[in-house]
């Protein structure tokens, strides 16, 4: 029991943190062995979050590094390499959650499974697997999508909402299966291969949401990598988080950031559809009134051509020329053009703007 009359020390919960983290403070220039995991980076933070975990215990011990510092790193640092790392523990007062800061990374190995992933992903590029040529474009009206994902998975509802709003005619297979542990690689090639094979499906959706470096290796098994690239239908790949790079998006003949993204790919938007008929329809409307006044329109040009012609020409005629006060004189049907033509006493006709003369000569004047 406590004794009489002793005081209590007792901290505020903000107080107590900040005490903590003073002391914490002082924890510097540690060095820390583990695998990456959990790789988080965006260009709208600051830090880059990651994971260190020790491959042998899955102790785990979350971490932030400066993204400046972190994009300076050459190659890129990526999931499953093993490092070690210089930081300092520092607690976030708000959370009261510990964290370690990272200030330097020293790369002492690539982790097991990156090294044989890479190993993996080097003999399958080598067999064109990944070939730019080998990806097929996706159907613009598919008359059947499949989509092959996790038990309950919530991308499952992300593409079935975005297919269904965008495009309510298509059909939509849904196949759930295994997408993590050891059997989840032979699953999702048999459900793969099943939904490719079900009449009408055009297209398939390869989709599952983020998860750890180990939660996707399925993705990156040899037997699913086939699989994609085997599909006798094209497979748009819309597996974690947008920097995760599984070997089934290389094998995939699209690439989608998300599930939803990946719905957009293989359906087009019905709303989208309609205005474009829309605008279709009053262009041939136009059309078809252009088309309707283009046999008057030309026979109006035409008339005003001939009349402009026949302007021309009435101004280009003789008969213009004799109701000018001018005459026309022939000599036995010739016209007269010379005085040399004709001579005194020779009968001439003289053609007037109305009417003619009959007349002779009486002197030449050369």
């Amino acid at each position: 029991m406590e004794a009489a009359g002793a005081t209590r020390k007792v901290y505020p919960v903000a107080a107590f943190n900040r005490r903590l983290a003073g002391y914490l403070a002082r924890v510097r220039d540690v060095w820390v062995e583990g695998e990456v995991s959990e790789l988080r980076r965006s260009d709208a933070w600051a830090s880059v979050f990651l994971t260190l975990k020790d491959p042998q215990t899955g102790a785990c011990l979350p971490a932030t590094m400066a993204r400046r510092g972190f994009d300076a790193l050459n190659p890129v640092l990526t999931e499953g390499e093993r490092v070690q790392a210089m930081g300092r523990l520092q607690l976030y007062e708000a959370r009261g959650e510990l964290g370690f800061r990272v200030t330097v990374v020293e790369r002492v190995g690539a982790g097991d499974h990156a090294a044989a992933l890479e190993r993996l992903r080097l003999a399958l590029a080598a067999e064109g697997l990944f070939a730019p040529e080998r990806k097929r474009r996706l159907p613009r009206f598919p008359r059947g999508v499949g989509l092959l994902t996790g038990v309950d998975a919530a991308a499952r509802g992300d593409v079935v909402a975005a297919v269904t709003t965008r495009y309510p005619a298509v059909r939509l297979v849904v196949a759930e299966t295994r997408v993590q542990g050891p059997t989840a690689a032979a699953a999702i090639a048999r459900g793969l291969a099943a939904l490719a094979a079900c009449d009408g499906v055009d297209v398939v959706i390869l989709a599952r949401g983020g998860g750890s470096f180990e939660d996707l290796l399925p993705f990156s098994d040899e037997r699913v990598v086939r699989a994609v690239a085997g599909c006798p239908v094209p497979v748009v790949s819309a597996v974690g988080h947008e920097q995760d790079v599984p070997l089934c998006d290389l094998a995939a003949d699209v690439r989608a950031a998300t599930p939803t993204a990946a719905a957009r790919l293989v359906v087009p938007d019905l709303d989208e559809l309609r205005a474009g008929l829309e605008r279709d329809r009053l262009r041939l409307t136009r059309m078809r009134e252009r088309l309707a006044a283009a046999p008057a329109l030309l026979v109006e040009r035409r008339r005003a051509a001939l009349d402009r012609a026949g302007v021309r020409l009435q101004a280009l005629s003789p008969r213009a020329t004799l109701a000018r006060g001018y005459a026309i004189v022939r000599a036995e049907g010739v016209v007269v053009k010379e005085a040399v033509q004709v001579g005194p006493g020779s009968a001439i006709d003289v053609e007037l703007a109305s009417g003619g003369l009959g007349a002779r000569v009486e002197d030449v004047r050369p």
